[in-house]
């Protein structure tokens, strides 16, 4: 597991781990948890018909927000697809916000995301022991995740829209 988790000392070293880190979990729940999660992204996301744009503001959102955790000294190491999801959340919200599908339900959900932000306040507690998994959760990855997919969101979405259908 540590050739793929990402650490703030070593990735330069190894810089696969920026998208290799979600492939590390610390317990089967862990992983469960962030597949379904992940299952139910990628269901809404077909269901709102997100375009190609939107996969590759993903697929550049993901290394982003891990590369973004190095603005927290304390996060010493990574693991899971935590970031990923936030990510994920965030360019769903910019697909559907900026196209003519502004679904109300993907502003249910990114309120959710912002709400859930503002109570784990990552700015000032990155880490921090959760009993109920039983390891430390990096709530820094969830607002790294998040900053990185709306932005990469928003910026496929404005491409999108310039490029009209094409780029759907």
């Amino acid at each position: 597991m540590a050739a793929l988790q990402w650490d703030a000392a070593l990735w330069l070293q190894r810089p696969w781990t920026l998208w290799t880190a979600g492939f590390a979990h610390l317990s089967g729940g862990h992983l469960l948890a962030n597949l379904l999660a992940l299952a139910a992204l990628a269901v809404l996301g077909w269901s709102l018909r997100v375009g190609k744009a939107a996969a590759v503001a993903l697929l550049v959102a993901w290394p982003l927000g891990t590369l973004a955790l190095l603005a927290w000294p304390e996060v010493k190491q990574y693991s899971g697809l935590s970031g990923l999801i936030h990510a994920a959340i965030a360019v769903l919200w910019a697909d559907t916000a900026l196209h003519r599908k502004a679904y109300p339900l993907s502003f249910v959900v990114f309120a959710g995301v912002v709400l859930k932000l503002l109570t784990e306040h990552a700015w000032k507690t990155p880490i921090a022991f959760d009993p109920a998994w039983g390891f430390n959760v990096v709530y820094a990855s969830h607002l790294s995740g998040t900053l990185a997919g709306a932005v990469c969101g928003v910026a496929a979405a404005a491409w999108g829209l310039r490029g009209g259908a094409a780029a759907r």
